[in-house]
């Protein structure tokens, strides 16, 4: 697979199946991404990683928080506030093939039903933590993001599937304490990683992109 196959084959994944990954192919895998592009070579991103009985207990923790309605404060803002066209556009578009591959509206308890799903990881067997030092700025944010795709690229070429979750950071007080996280550092996003379950409809959409000409400004060539 090269690396134009990669970047049209990967998808977020919401249904994956219980076959385990193995920590060297996890360690590969990481170790890979590690040669991602980042200012200044300063390497900011910081990754933890779940499997087995400790994820199942990070799990297992979250859910019973989530039993009790206890809800935590982000660290930072995911989305912008009042979010504008065509952000806003694009964002609900998404909701709603979620939605509609789950078979139920949103309305109809169909968020809570993806909220649930998506704090385990939606099964997959793998779950990933990315962190940066909290007094990097901007630059380095966008640093993190590229070793995450580079990250999925390779997951993809690999016949593995993966699901970024900004969604975690809503649970910083906990995923702090369960990973034992020094102060300095601050959760920006977890992700899913594991083998996609074909059979799943949440798995059988794809969500839109915009045209070239939305986008993209190409000035002084020739055609």
């Amino acid at each position: 697979m090269n690396v134009t196959e990669a970047v049209l084959k990967r998808q977020s994944i919401r249904a994956f199946r219980p076959d385990p990954v193995s920590g060297e192919v996890v360690r590969a895998l990481l170790e890979t991404a590690r040669h991602a592009p980042s200012g200044g070579n300063l390497q900011p991103w910081h990754v933890y990683a779940l499997s087995g009985a400790p994820r199942d207990a990070f799990i297992a923790e979250v859910a019973g928080k989530l039993s009790r309605t206890e809800r935590e404060t982000t660290e930072y803002e995911i989305y912008p506030r009042n979010l504008w066209e065509p952000l806003r556009g694009r964002r609900s578009r998404a909701g709603e093939q979620r939605y509609s591959a789950l078979g139920i509206g949103r309305e109809a308890n169909g968020q809570t039903i993806l909220e649930e799903r998506s704090f385990r990881f939606f099964g997959a067997p793998v779950g990933l933590f990315f962190c940066l030092d909290r007094r990097v700025g901007p630059p380095q944010w966008s640093d993190i993001g590229m070793y995450m795709q580079t990250l999925m690229l390779l997951a993809t070429e690999r016949g593995l599937a993966t699901c970024p979750q900004e969604v975690w950071a809503t649970w910083p007080k906990t995923i702090r304490v369960f990973l034992k996280l020094p102060d300095e550092l601050m959760l920006f996003a977890g992700m899913s990683l594991g083998y996609a379950d074909e059979t799943s409809a949440m798995n059988g959409y794809r969500t839109e992109r915009e045209e070239f000409s939305k986008f993209a400004t190409m000035i002084g060539f020739d055609t």
